[in-house]
């Protein structure tokens, strides 16, 4: 049997997955309106950490000493899972289109299954060998790759877009493996803390905006709503109950989202082609879900014997 709340991770993950997706028109468009990296990245992670904080402390028996357990876990989460992937993933947008980041950073679907298999001795079985090549299949379709062509490729961004790609894997899988008791609310705020001490010792000296100043805060709470807030938050619920390999394949939620975003932000074309790249991936993370829910049934079986 599956352990209690197993499908109702599984639904936090994907919503956290889909609410990362929608990132990349966002920021694509705030580029294009004159702001620079240093103040996205700035304002995203500065004011997703005090919408965190403020839900901390608003709700009743929330806080917690966050020095008490694995902090300094929580922090690398935070410093090179989240903060790092925040900074990488926005010097490739700055430096791409959305389509072409979001396939780099999507590497991560096989890097955390391959971090899982070095770290616990283990090849990956045939079953996640098919679901990646699925995923990864759809992907190019589904960003519209193969009709584009690859002329659009920028050296250095694409060195950032596979970093963020690291980073991404590094968050999901440090996150499946730190399970702390207490408020998942609390945890997430002091992984983005951490998160906003490496962007604002590496960027805060050029985050203002001046006379704008308001309109990025605007944006910032935008952005850190849905880059900061809602993905720390579910992950950290969801992710520990299902596992890394399995939420890294459910993370593939993030590319039909953010197509979809695209289309609906950004006004670009969704052809034929993307659409059925987009029903591959699901395809790939029905073959993920089922053969771990199944592994997990047999694994209870076996106990119970």
């Amino acid at each position: 049997m599956k352990a209690p709340g197993y499908g109702l991770a599984v639904l936090f993950v994907l919503l956290g997955a889909s609410s990362y997706g929608l990132l990349s028109p966002i920021v694509k468009l705030t580029y294009d309106h004159g702001y620079t990296f240093e103040q996205i990245t700035v304002h995203q992670v500065g004011i997703g950490a005090i919408l965190l904080w403020t839900m901390v402390l608003s709700r009743r028996g929330s806080w917690s000493n966050p020095f008490r357990g694995p902090w300094i876990k929580l922090a690398s989460i935070g410093i090179f899972g989240m903060g790092a992937t925040t900074i990488l993933y926005n010097l490739a947008l700055a430096r791409l289109d959305a389509s072409l980041a979001i396939v780099l950073l999507f590497q991560f679907t096989w890097i955390t299954i391959l971090i899982d298999s070095i770290w616990n001795r283990k090849w990956p079985n045939r079953w996640h060998w098919v679901a990646i090549a699925i995923v990864l299949a759809g992907t190019v379709l589904a960003v519209g790759v193969t009709s584009d062509g690859l002329d659009r490729l920028d050296s250095i961004g694409s060195l950032y877009g596979l970093l963020s790609a690291i980073t991404y894997s590094l968050f999901l899988w440090l996150t499946g493996r730190v399970e702390v008791a207490g408020d998942p609310v609390m945890k997430s705020a002091f992984i983005t803390s951490a998160s906003l001490l490496l962007v604002v010792l590496l960027y805060g000296w050029h985050a203002g905006a001046g006379a704008r100043e308001l309109q990025m805060a605007g944006i910032g709470l935008v952005l850190g709503t849905l880059g900061q807030v809602i993905p720390t938050v579910l992950f950290t619920i969801g992710i520990p109950r299902i596992g890394s390999s399995l939420a890294s394949m459910l993370g593939s939620m993030e590319l039909p989202v953010a197509a979809f975003a695209a289309w609906l932000v950004a006004g670009e074309r969704i052809s034929m082609w993307q659409t059925f790249g987009i029903v591959l991936i699901l395809c790939g993370i029905v073959v993920a879900e089922r053969r771990s829910g199944n592994r997990s049934e047999e694994q209870s079986s076996r106990l119970g014997e």
